[in-house]
């Protein structure tokens, strides 16, 4: 049996939505952040050393990160259906999104965040934060000009990747009505019934500044 480590307001979303999406039977560990510090609890360091989630443990195995995660439940229960194959156009996007999601979407918006909390100490390197996350989301924009998903027309689980940097974009990197292409998309991956199920039985994704 299947069981993700499901931390509250976390990376983790992304997988519990992915479970759903692929109608796998799961249970459910949670976890809540502590309300004053935001942290993990302890707990979670039973499951994996750095006591951070998403982690799924699949019998004896543990997987930790999102993407390996992601990777791993294709791999064994896709149909191809959220995974272009090799040698298509859209498998070169959806690997780019994959990647870029953690690569370059979210490290300037954790550097905002952690900022954010420095008062006029931050005062200096914040307006260049801001301009590394604006550019980031023109770019992303633009890439779903002429398309509804990242790596095409169709819905992919690069898509799942890349809905927790654009939610932390909402909460705290200035995504707005200016990014008309950005706020369609956010709109139709949360009217998805997995996505929905997900929310139901994780909770939402309600990232604080």
């Amino acid at each position: 049996m299947l069981t993700l480590h499901h931390l509250n307001n976390s990376r983790s979303h992304r997988i519990l939505w992915l479970l759903e999406e692929l109608g796998l039977e799961y249970d459910l560990a949670l976890y809540q952040r502590d309300p004053k510090t935001m942290l993990a609890p302890p707990e979670l360091k039973n499951v994996h050393p750095l006591g951070k989630a998403p982690v799924l443990t699949d019998g004896d195995l543990t997987v930790a990160e999102s993407g390996a995660i992601i990777e791993y439940l294709l791999d064994r229960h896709d149909d191809g259906t959220l995974r272009p194959a090799p040698g298509t156009p859209e498998r070169v996007p959806y690997l780019t999104f994959m990647h870029f999601a953690e690569g370059s979407a979210m490290p300037p918006l954790l550097l905002k965040l952690y900022f954010s909390r420095m008062g006029e100490a931050a005062a200096a390197v914040l307006p260049r934060i801001d301009g590394q996350i604006a550019e980031i989301l023109t770019f992303l924009d633009g890439e779903l000009e002429n398309r509804d998903y990242f790596a095409g027309d169709d819905f992919t689980a690069a898509d799942i990747q890349m809905s927790f940097p654009l939610e932390a974009a909402v909460a705290r990197g200035g995504l707005d009505h200016r990014f008309q292409n950005l706020t369609g998309f956010l709109q139709r991956i949360h009217a998805r019934p997995a996505y929905q199920r997900a929310v139901k039985r994780g909770g939402a994704v309600t990232l604080g500044r």
